[in-house]
């Protein structure tokens, strides 16, 4: 039941031996821990100091709304800002300022115009600032380090007042080349829409009265063309008519007069009027004679015969009449058909003429609606032209005037500015080395190094100090121990090994906290 025992015993932690490790090894725990911590903390004061030196630049908004006036430049204050850094940080630039400022000179080694220029470049910080959403950047802070702080201050103010200049010769410059380029758009637009102009002025001219805006007028006349040329064609027609019943009279009286004769009337035999009756009576006879008689019958070519003597007989009698100036009735009947149909004829003539004009204009009109479709098609692509161009010159003239009113506000600093919020600082405290952090790395420093020490003494010493050493190294169990016999001077020389022990304790702890207050007050 004994070895069940010892053997729980020993499964727990030893908690004793540690202890009597500490109290054996104190002294080789606080040297090296007060050693390392001075190390530590020493080295944060004898490396060369550096101080940083901040500025914060805020970024001014414009004095009228950017809805009012438009944005000349669309760029943002980010894109804008690494932009202008590239140029500030650039090499021609960094070397203005440190041969202005006499920077990086007096050291071992002389440093080269890139090298000085790479090492100003490291040293300097730029850290955009944000607002409370993480939305849009408001400002920017300006750092730069050097082992003079006044030096840090002046390169710094410097650095801001580059930034700011930059961003005012910058934004000018972006709206002054906005508005040229913006002015050369809008003359090219301009010269599109004014030859978009003449294109539709041209078309219009070549197609007057065909224009989709005359349809409606187009079929108003046509239908009144169409409505005049029915009634020519009825007026000719009744014309035609005319003409033919006067030519029909005429050749009537021509061919069979039979002219009135009084009853009781004596008519001279050699008279017209008489031989013009026995010339009807003569043709009476010789129709009788072939509706039954071929034309080589004799009675029938006799009496064509006679008929020749008679109608002879006829126009002598005639020309006798008009030597003497007399008019027969049938003459002058005649006389007044052949004007009357003289008449007609030139009615006919001016009513085909009306007739034709009529078909040809109605042709004219049937042709510009038929060619409607087309030319509302074409006139229609080219108001589209001119309408794109004359949007097109709208948009364009707004931007430039947008633009040039930016100009006019960058020129009278009216603009996005930047503004020093906060001068550049005059550091007071070194920014490197950070002496109270070097304090805690000193601290673990020396915990380490004590750590070690206790381990590698406790390591290398080969004594038994307890029951439990002995149980390990002897095959058999212990039976009995022989306590420690002390005298009075074993006690004296303990007490004074403890004291020593409690006064290095204070000691490393008074020194370790002076040490720290010392660096948070001047370090």
């Amino acid at each position: 039941m004994a070895e069940v025992f010892e053997t729980e015993e020993d499964k727990k932690p030893d908690l004793q031996r540690y202890l009597d490790i500490g109290l054996r090894r104190h002294m080789h725990f606080l040297v090296p821990l007060l050693a390392g911590w001075i190390l530590v903390w020493g080295l944060s004061w004898i490396l060369p100091p550096r101080y940083k030196s901040t500025t914060q630049i805020l970024v001014d908004e414009p004095a009228m709304s950017k809805n009012l006036i438009g944005v000349a430049v669309d760029q943002g204050l980010q894109a804008r800002l690494q932009t202008m850094q590239q140029e500030i940080l650039s090499r021609t630039r960094l070397l203005t300022i440190i041969n202005a400022m006499h920077l990086y000179e007096g050291g071992r080694k002389p440093l080269t115009d890139d090298d000085k220029v790479a090492k100003m470049q490291k040293e300097i910080t730029i850290q955009l600032t944000r607002d409370s959403q993480n939305a849009g950047v408001t400002g920017f802070k300006i750092s730069y380090e050097q082992h003079n702080a006044r030096v840090a201050q002046a390169v710094t103010g410097q650095l801001a007042e580059l930034f700011i200049n930059e961003n005012q010769r910058t934004l000018l410059q972006q709206s002054g080349d906005a508005t040229k380029f913006l002015k050369t758009q809008l003359d090219m637009a301009r010269e599109a829409l004014v030859e978009q102009d003449a294109k539709v002025k041209n078309f219009k001219a070549a197609h007057i009265g065909a224009l989709p805006s005359q349809a409606a007028s187009n079929l108003q006349i046509l239908g009144g063309l169409q409505g005049q040329l029915t009634a020519e064609q009825d007026a000719l027609n009744n014309a035609s008519q005319q003409r033919a019943l006067h030519q029909t009279e005429i050749q009537q009286l021509q061919t069979n007069p039979a002219p009135a004769i009084a009853v009781g009337a004596q008519i001279d035999p050699n008279s017209v009027q008489a031989i013009d009756i026995q010339l009807a009576k003569l043709r009476d006879q010789l129709i009788d004679l072939t509706s039954r008689y071929t034309d080589s019958y004799p009675d029938v070519v006799k009496l064509k015969v006679q008929i020749a003597q008679v109608e002879k007989q006829r126009r002598a009698a005639v020309a006798a009449e008009k030597a003497k100036g007399e008019k027969s009735p049938e003459s002058v009947t005649i006389a007044q058909l052949q004007a009357q149909l003289q008449s007609d004829n030139l009615e006919i003539q001016n009513r085909q003429q009306s007739i034709a004009s009529l078909q040809a204009r109605i042709g004219q009109y049937e042709a510009r609606i038929n060619a409607e479709p087309a030319s509302e098609q074409e006139l229609a692509d080219l108001q589209r032209g001119y309408d794109q161009s004359q949007a097109n010159y709208n948009d364009l003239l707004k931007k430039m005037q947008d633009s040039q009113m930016a100009t006019n506000m960058e020129q009278m600093q009216q603009g996005e500015r930047f503004q020093m919020l906060d001068p550049p600082s005059l550091p007071v405290k070194p920014d490197f080395p950070n002496r109270l952090e070097f304090c805690f790395f000193g601290l673990f420093a020396g915990l380490v190094f004590g750590s070690a020490s206790v381990a590698a003494f406790e390591f290398t010493d080969d004594r038994l100090h307890n029951e439990a050493e002995i149980s390990d190294i002897l095959p058999v169990p212990v039976i009995c121990e022989i306590p420690e016999v002390s005298n009075a001077v074993d006690e004296q020389l303990n007490k004074r090994k403890a004291l020593i022990g409690w006064a290095t304790a204070a000691v490393v702890v008074v020194v370790i906290l002076a040490g720290s207050a010392i660096s948070y007050l001047h370090g």
